[in-house]
């Protein structure tokens, strides 16, 4: 599966079930460890886990197997790792304390509306 159509399935499936504020960065030019992020909130732990368990039903559906999930039983945190796409769904105040796209300023965003179309 192209790494873009996993990306526009896994923002689907976050959306579906009401992820906030997505952002996607691009990282193809500035990073070797992965393609794309994509970062969204959740408004608590256990919507953090729906969240996750949507993204991994619907990529699974599609032959899709994360390498590596971490955080899943905090659900502060929770990091999807399919190595082309890193999947990273936080609580706001996480979200906020790490900074991503701070640290990620210069990857160019790619607007979701545009994803989903």
């Amino acid at each position: 599966m192209e790494t873009v159509e996993k990306l526009k399935t896994a923002l689907k499936a976050a959306s579906d079930k009401k992820a906030e504020e997505p952002a996607i960065l691009d990282l193809r030019e500035l990073s070797t460890l992965t393609d794309f992020f994509l970062i969204v909130s959740s408004s608590s732990d256990i919507h953090g886990r729906t969240i996750a368990d949507e993204i991994t039903k619907k990529l699974k559906e599609k032959g899709v197997l994360p390498i590596n999930v971490e955080g899943y039983d905090s659900g502060n945190w929770i990091l999807i790792d399919y190595g082309d796409m890193i999947v990273h769904i936080f609580r706001p105040e996480t979200r906020e304390l790490y900074g991503l796209e701070n640290l990620w300023i210069d990857a160019p965003r790619i607007e979701s509306a545009e994803l989903l179309k």
